[in-house]
């Protein structure tokens, strides 16, 4: 019986069943809450400090602020229970995004500095291009705090909450049934929270008044999210004596703990295996590509919706178009691997990229001397957002996952650490470093439109290239794998 999504038994279901409904209704509200802050943190910095604070924010507020809580989530680890530990990790979030709704908010212009204020501490020619966007920032303080947070949230809530829960209550018999379930809830989510933006939060009278309607709705996501893990945890702990060591239940202790590498012994590390360096070279190819893509797409939305409840009411949307599209592409998406095979499955996605872009750096590059033009470029640029967001989904993340099946043990456990702490992290910083130089030169991530493009098809070129020899020695190391294999039954 396909599972309903509860945390209770229902007829025809084993014992074992309930938990990992459970932990679906968690997926479903962690997402939820996710999309809810992603779409209003993007709200208030776009609107208020322009698209281009986001590169600022990733380096000088994301990327330190997400090492000290990794640090602080470490020690707490070590010295206090699993349930402790969900909830300490979980429950502060949502006190933060209430406490902002409730007296941040409220009290902006009483708590920040005004932006004259800001800019008479910097010399009279520094207060444009990037130098502007600083100031902005700085007098728009309690609304990159909020981009901050609902970032590390974003990261924290599927990554260290969701998974390590999931890994623990799932054993891997049970995995090919509910994992497709989790995938599901991933794109329900998003279409459920980005209609409600539109059809209710962005109603509001005013943007003071739709953050309320939002934290309402966030919170109820953060009671539901501490609520079925306790349903599911208690299960657990009520039926424990009944379970069989094979269904991996808490056996977490056990497990092979992942490798954790630092950024020299992960360079180390890949530099020995050229098929690692490749696999990471298509990790940093994603997270370079979408960045400079997505920062100049929502610098045109905001010039096209310049109040904050319209700009909201468009990410709605969007979040919910994202939503739905992921749910049927994770249908189709496991069928063109199997027909067409694993290199076009890898070189889909930047090749996606590569031509929708085409037109949306052409409408830029032909300047804004008409709405039409900005009208046509905001669409052409969400077209291409939302198709790279679901080919990721659908081709690259099977595809890049996939890659590491046929590597011995080592290679997979430390491979994978390494391009983690690598890729990932060069990806997303490198992406914003290099936005940010450009609005120092160039005033604003538009201006700097034909460099951007330059840059964006560059890595793009690499990408494929990584893709096409990736393919080559993923299809000899299968083969060879087979064959030792077909060795062994012989013996």
């Amino acid at each position: 019986m396909a599972p309903r999504g509860g945390a209770f038994p229902e007829e025809g279901e084993t014992p074992a069943d309930q938990p990992q409904e459970g932990v679906g209704s968690i997926k479903f509200f962690i997402i939820l809450a996710l999309t809810l802050t992603r779409d209003t943190k993007d709200t208030l910095v776009v609107t208020q400090c322009g698209a281009e604070a986001i590169a600022f924010l990733k380096i000088y507020g994301v990327l330190p602020a997400t090492a000290a809580f990794i640090a602080l989530y470490s020690k707490m680890s070590n010295s206090i229970g699993k349930k402790t530990l969900f909830y300490a990790t979980c429950i502060p979030f949502f006190i933060f995004f209430g406490l902002y709704d409730m007296f941040l908010y409220p009290n902006a212009d009483t708590l920040q500095p005004s932006l004259a204020t800001v800019e008479a501490f910097l010399p009279s020619h520094a207060a444009t291009g990037g130098m502007e966007i600083l100031a902005k920032i700085i007098s728009n303080w309690t609304s990159a705090l909020f981009y901050v947070l609902a970032e590390i949230y974003s990261s924290v809530s599927v990554g260290l909450l969701f998974w390590q829960f999931a890994n623990d209550v799932v054993s891997v018999d049970q995995a090919t049934r509910f994992y497709p379930l989790f995938a599901q809830m991933s794109g329900l989510a998003p279409v459920l929270a980005g209609q409600y933006v539109v059809r209710f939060a962005s109603k509001a009278e005013d943007f003071g008044s739709s953050m309320h309607r939002l934290t309402a709705a966030v919170t109820f996501a953060g009671i539901m999210i501490c609520g079925f893990y306790h349903a599911s945890t208690s299960y657990i702990e009520k039926t424990e004596g009944n379970m069989e060591p094979s269904d991996g239940r808490y056996q977490n202790a056990t497990k092979q703990k992942k490798a954790k590498m630092s950024m020299g012994e992960s360079a180390k590390f890949l530099a020995s295996s050229q098929y690692l360096r490749l696999i990471a070279t298509l990790v940093l190819g994603y997270g370079l590509s979408i960045n400079f893509t997505e920062i100049m797409w929502k610098s045109l939305v905001k010039k096209q919706y310049p109040h904050p409840l319209d700009y909201q009411r468009f990410m709605g949307n969007f979040s919910s178009a994202v939503g739905l599209s992921t749910c049927i592409v994770i249908f189709f998406g496991v069928h063109v691997i199997r027909i067409l095979g694993w290199r076009i499955g890898a070189m889909a996605t930047p090749a996606i990229m590569a031509i929708l872009a085409a037109p949306f750096f052409g409408c830029i590059l032909m300047g804004f001397d008409n709405p039409g033009r900005l009208k046509a470029a905001v669409m052409l640029g969400t077209v291409q957002s939302l198709l790279s967001k679901t080919s990721k989904y659908a081709l690259f993340d099977p595809t890049t996952q996939m890659a590491y099946i046929p590597l011995d043990q080592e290679s997979k456990v430390k491979g994978k650490a390494a391009i983690d702490v690598l890729g990932s992290r060069i990806g997303k910083s490198g992406g914003s470093l290099i936005q940010q130089g450009l609005v120092f030169l160039f005033g604003n991530i538009i201006n700097a439109a034909p460099v951007v493009g330059v840059i964006f098809y560059s890595v793009l070129m690499g990408w494929l290239g990584a893709a096409s020899k990736l393919g080559t020695l993923f299809l000899a190391q299968t083969e060879i794998n087979k064959a030792e294999q077909e060795e062994k039954k012989k013996l």
